[in-house]
């Protein structure tokens, strides 16, 4: 406990000290430059940042070797499958675990060579009562129970586990994940030929048809993993989202686990495997099915978390991700994400905060219409993709404008976070999303 508290104080000062530089950034313009030359900071960054987000979007990623599409190689005859452990962390997950263990007991992979771990991480609910019945139909399924209040959130479930496994890979997903049969076989295999250390699977929204919301988050799921494969094929960095990811267990052992001082272990992780110089895929095709959050409320708790995470990830691991250990490539692909994802909003506050204080006119606006654009891009070619598993969104106009306006929550979101992170402690607490069972989609 000592320790986490040595860590939340270092991030609350690191946190006052990025939100002090983006409020001088954001009034800066207004207090010292002239008002025909207001908004040159604004013109500057948006050639600068609105290249490198074009060049990203426009890449061509069906010639990359760095990334895969789809997965189609198929092993050769003499190829000696690896074992995998599946491993998910549950919290009152009663309206889906059962459909999770039937679905993973369906998988297509090699008999004696796939376990799956499931940890009740204390579950208020039916969850615990459910895996034991199941555990009993199932016996590839192993269940750890842990007390409620065991502590270190959904990291500390998953190191439960961690020490316990045998698998040479790992495939950690979510309780409302749903995978096609033969999508781990295809995994693996593209895992082990290209080299991978990790890849992240494409999430695919399950339930886009709910309402507009949930529309709105399967064309973003669409955009974010286009954008990552651009930035991995231009020699960036490819972060991984917590629901479909393998892993290679001695990669993780080496990095020590699952951190469980922070609210987002995937992120985390990612930083961590990158600057231990692994190497991180992603894939298109076939993707993993999940639910999409289906009101605002559960919207707003789950980006705070991310965006939370997101900011703690960066202040933790920013003198290495800038030394030479990271390639030249990847330091300027994580210094102008970091820019557009989180400095971005904070200044766009800081400069309408202070128009509203002098009475003159905003000066970023520029930039955020450039950062806008390139998001409209992102959706237009993310949705346009083949997608092996949930139909995307067509991307009509009005989706596309309403996918745009969708993407100004992250203007409120990581604001009002990084002020909340510079202000007051943080108690890490696991903030799970709440999952109804959703039925997937088979293709």
């Amino acid at each position: 406990m000592a320790a986490a508290a040595v860590i939340g104080d270092y991030r609350r000062g690191k946190t006052a000290l990025f939100l002090i530089a983006c409020g001088w950034a954001g009034a800066a313009p207004h207090l010292w430059l002239e008002a025909g030359r207001s908004l040159l900071p604004a013109i500057t960054l948006a050639f600068v940042l609105g290249g490198y987000g074009l060049r990203t979007v426009l890449r061509d990623r069906q010639h990359s070797s760095a990334n895969a599409n789809e997965i189609g190689l198929e092993p050769s005859a003499e190829y000696v499958w690896p074992s995998v452990d599946v491993l998910v962390a549950a919290r009152d997950e009663e309206a889906v675990v059962d459909r999770l263990v039937e679905r993973l007991a369906g998988l297509n992979y090699p008999k004696g060579k796939l376990s799956t771990w499931i940890i009740d991480d204390g579950s208020q609910d039916r969850t615990p009562a459910l895996l034991d019945e199941l555990q009993q139909q199932f016996p590839s399924l192993n269940v750890i129970h842990r007390p409620s209040g065991a502590g270190g959130g959904k990291s500390g479930a998953l190191n439960a586990a961690l020490q316990q496994l045998q698998g040479e890979w790992l495939l950690i997903l979510d309780a409302d994940a749903q995978l096609q049969d033969d999508l781990l076989q295809r995994l693996v295999v593209f895992a082990q030929q290209g080299g991978w250390s990790a890849v992240q699977l494409r999430k695919a929204v399950i339930n886009s048809q709910h309402n507009l919301l949930t529309r709105v988050q399967a064309m973003e799921m669409a955009m974010d993993a286009l954008i990552q494969q651009g930035r991995l094929a231009g020699g960036g960095v490819v972060e991984l989202r917590g629901n479909g990811q393998l892993i290679q267990r001695s990669t993780l052992e080496a990095c020590g686990g699952f951190n469980e001082n922070t609210v987002t272990d995937d992120l985390d992780l990612s930083f961590r495997l990158l600057t231990a110089g692994a190497l991180v895929g992603i894939v298109w095709n076939p993707p993993v099915q999940e639910e999409a959050v289906e009101s605002l409320s559960a919207l707003w708790r789950q980006r705070q978390r991310w965006a939370e995470g997101g900011l703690q990830r960066f202040f933790d691991y920013w003198p290495v991700l800038m030394s030479s250990k990271l390639t030249l490539a990847q330091r300027r692909d994580l210094a102008c994400f970091f820019l557009l994802q989180y400095a971005l909003p904070v200044v766009s506050f800081a400069d309408l905060f202070t128009t509203l204080l002098t009475r003159t006119i905003p000066t970023y606006w520029p930039l955020s219409i450039v950062a806008f654009s390139i998001s409209g891009m992102a959706y237009w070619r993310g949705c346009r993709s083949i997608s092996d598993g949930p139909a995307l969104p067509s991307p009509t106009p009005w989706n596309l404008v309403v996918a745009i306006t969708y993407l100004s929550h992250w203007f409120v979101v990581i604001p009002w976070v990084t002020v909340r992170m510079a202000l007051f402690p943080k108690s890490l607490v696991w903030a799970k999303t709440s999952h109804h069972g959703q039925q997937p989609v088979q293709v």
